[in-house]
């Protein structure tokens, strides 16, 4: 076997596949394993999805909330088992992949619309 079959098959077992579809400009409560000491738990990330980079075992997503007033962005990898969930809130009507000017934006100018379902 070659040693790219190899690797591939390696990334193919580590996907996951309770990752729901969701994109830029959607809003995501992430559910991120936390250890502290020999303790493990749950924290909540909420926010808005400005960006998925890469495929397969390498893709990311960044979510960016306003806590206290200050903007806070965290890179998530998609396919990490310290992420326990991903649930989708509800979907943002964008029209750019990257959402970056929002970091600019603050009160309501950053509000995204809500996508229509079909």
């Amino acid at each position: 076997m070659r040693q790219n079959n190899l690797i591939a098959k390696i990334n193919q077992e580590q996907l996951r596949d309770d990752v729901p579809e969701f994109r830029a400009g959607d809003t995501v409560r992430v559910h991120a394993r936390i250890v502290e000491g020999s303790r493990e738990r749950i924290q909540l990330f909420e926010g808005v999805v400005i960006k998925r980079k890469g495929a397969g075992i390498q893709a990311t997503y960044t979510v960016r909330k306003i806590s206290n007033g200050v903007g806070v962005e965290r890179i998530f990898p998609l396919h990490s088992p310290r992420v326990a969930k991903i649930d989708v809130i509800r979907q943002g009507r964008v029209r750019r992949a990257k959402l970056y000017y929002l970091r600019e934006l603050n009160g309501k100018a950053a509000r995204i619309p809500e996508r229509r379902r079909n």
